[in-house]
């Protein structure tokens, strides 16, 4: 019987076995520090001399990354470490040696094909196990929020023989002789079983084929999709928002290990504990050109401050760096030395950062001044919307033009539908979207003509307004965009075991 890492702290004092793969080693002339990691945590463990034998110390010198081995040793309390524990081993055994494993240990020293290439090793890192940790916890919220609110879940087909979104990015494929998609999601589906059951949500796989090669951009990812019979699109973003802070707070209570790993600002996500603004289209609009404040705040010279703060910072981190590299060839202890070393790493790795600001905002605020209504939103403007806010921002009432046929129109303006998105902050951009749906059989008649959609394939829905139609919304969730958000990541291709998007189809 062997420990997990995870449970360490109830074997403080105690001897116990830890079995897993070397994440980190280093050594010296009498001991070796290796940080083992066995899928559940990271945890510090010394092979002495004194302590193995010369035999198994030499064996222990062999190991290297990705080596695989069982420790046996006391666990002793030591709040310098990972976890606040160590494990001086008393015992080895080695399952298998590694050779040139081809990943380091900081991976930031690799470009991003060579990890995408290798995404089967790279999923061991401490930062993927940290992302993978998180998705998984972000899903057992879903099915704790829904489940708790009296949904059932049920699953909607992959293959589907109608478009949902457009047809445009349909991935096309051979179904027994007859031309079958891969589905670009449940929703419709989702509106004849809430018929049934009232209350449902669907979580499967969905399929884009769009050739875009952005940071907000998969071709295959998972989609969580509720739909409610008697809902209108106000009780739609009720249930929008409590769902999103309940997800979001079920992450920063049970995943801080995983977000301290990720450098995450739990701050920032704490942001979700305030009333998400709702903001109707046309105000939007106003407030990206920067015609529209919002309590005292201009979207346009918010963006020029960021700007100006941005370039200090750099001005900042640059004289910082100057003067610890100074000291350093000046000389000083090993241990300060280091530290200095990697506060220099993180000082260039803001510094990026801040570059990115100084070539973006100017292009964000050019697009935001000359943004033309009735357009679809870019990514750059969503940043620039939710940074005035500093909150996840509703934007609803959309112009009909850009939406999906299903919508309901607003009473009196057939112009705008009944259509909400939900904008996270710091620039992660939509992770919801939603509507109230279209009750009236011959405005989507009317609507799947005008969309040029073949009407025999919608007859099934059709049938949802000839028997028993009732007002109903529902939204859709994009899994790997709320576990990027969660996660501070810069592209989705780490928030997913294995990314298949535009370019990847391997491993």
């Amino acid at each position: 019987m062997h420990q997990y890492i995870k449970e360490i702290a109830t074997h403080e004092g105690q001897q116990a076995t830890l079995k897993g793969w070397v994440a980190n080693i280093r050594e010296s002339k009498t001991n070796i520090f290796i940080v083992l990691r066995d899928g559940t945590g990271f945890m510090q463990c010394v092979i002495g001399l004194d302590d193995v034998g010369e035999a198994q110390f030499e064996a222990a010198k062999r190991l290297s990354l990705e080596s695989s081995l069982a420790l046996t040793g006391n666990v002793i309390k030591d709040e310098r470490q990972m976890g606040g524990y160590e494990l001086q081993a008393t015992a080895l055994e080695v399952y298998s040696y590694s050779k040139d494993y081809p990943i380091k240990v900081n991976e930031n020293e690799h470009g991003v094909r060579h990890l995408a290439d290798r995404r089967h090793l790279w999923l061991r890192s401490k930062r993927q196990w940290a992302v993978m940790r998180v998705r998984n916890q972000i899903i057992m919220g879903i099915h704790e929020f829904f489940q708790n609110k009296g949904f059932v879940q049920m699953d909607a087909p992959i293959f589907t023989g109608n478009a949902c979104e457009g047809t445009t990015t349909l991935f096309a494929t051979d179904f027994f002789g007859e031309e079958a998609f891969l589905s670009q999601s449940g929703q419709l589906y989702g509106e004849a079983m809430a018929m049934a059951q009232g209350l449902i949500y669907t979580f499967g796989p969905t399929f884009r084929a769009e050739k875009s090669d952005t940071p907000r951009h998969l071709a295959e990812f998972w989609m969580i999709e509720p739909e409610m019979a008697f809902y209108d699109n106000e009780m739609n973003m009720d249930l929008i928002e409590g769902f999103i802070k309940h997800v979001i707070n079920r992450v920063i209570e049970k995943c801080p290990v995983e977000l301290e790993a990720l450098e995450r600002d739990v701050e920032k996500l704490k942001g979700v504990n305030q009333s998400f603004p709702r903001v109707p289209y046309t105000d939007a609009v106003k407030i990206l050109r920067g015609e529209q404040d919002v309590n005292g705040r201009n979207a346009i010279a918010v963006q020029e401050a960021d700007l100006a703060a941005a370039k200090q910072g750099i001005e900042d981190n640059l004289k910082d760096i100057a003067e610890r590299e100074t000291a350093i060839k000046a000389g000083m202890k090993k241990g300060a030395r280091k530290f200095n070393e990697a506060k220099i790493a993180a000082l260039r790795k803001e510094i990026a950062y801040m570059e990115e600001q100084v070539r973006n905002i100017p292009k964000w605020i050019e697009s935001a001044k000359n943004f033309k209504g009735g357009e679809d939103f870019g990514g750059s403007d969503e940043t620039v919307l939710t940074r005035v806010f500093d909150a996840p921002v509703m934007v609803y009432n959309w112009p009909t033009k850009i939406k999906a046929f299903y919508m309901k129109e607003v009473e009196g303006d057939p112009d705008h539908v009944k259509g909400v998105d939900l904008l996270a902050p710091e620039g992660y951009g939509e992770i919801v979207g939603g509507s109230e749906r279209e009750t009236d059989i011959d405005i989507l008649l009317r609507k799947i003509k005008e969309h040029e959609l073949p009407m025999s394939e919608f007859e099934w829905y059709l049938d949802l307004r000839r028997f028993g139609s009732v007002p109903h919304a529902g939204f859709g969730l994009g899994l790997e965009r709320i576990v990027r958000w969660c996660c501070g990541l810069d592209h989705l291709r780490e928030t997913i075991p294995f990314p298949r998007r535009y370019g990847r189809l391997l491993p």
